[in-house]
């Protein structure tokens, strides 16, 4: 019941924060925000996080399957094929990589 309260209590006291600021100040926050994620350092920088991460998840996908090797259940190993299959040949990026 004391998180009821405390939850209630946090939900009306950002109401009302919230309202005092009003729209003009939710515009903009809005426009930094939206310049901030238009500015070419942070894409770029956004951009080679994502390579890096997709990078490890490869290194780590193949240390995983040689060090798991034919521990894996039949109906896991099956999935997984399937849902190479379906990908094709099992090299297409689901990522999110984009091409900016």
């Amino acid at each position: 019941m004391r998180y009821r309260l405390t939850f209630i209590a946090g939900l009306a006291l950002g109401y009302v924060l919230g309202t005092r600021a009003g729209r003009e100040r939710y515009e903009l926050l809005k426009k930094s925000a939206r310049q901030l994620a238009q500015n070419p350092a942070v894409r770029n920088t956004a951009e080679s996080a994502a390579q890096q991460g997709r990078r490890f998840a490869g290194k780590t996908y193949h240390v995983v399957s040689d060090k798991v090797g034919d521990h894996v259940p039949d109906a896991v190993a099956d999935r997984v094929r399937s849902l190479r299959e379906r990908n094709g040949d099992g090299a297409a990026d689901d990522w999110g990589t984009s091409n900016t």
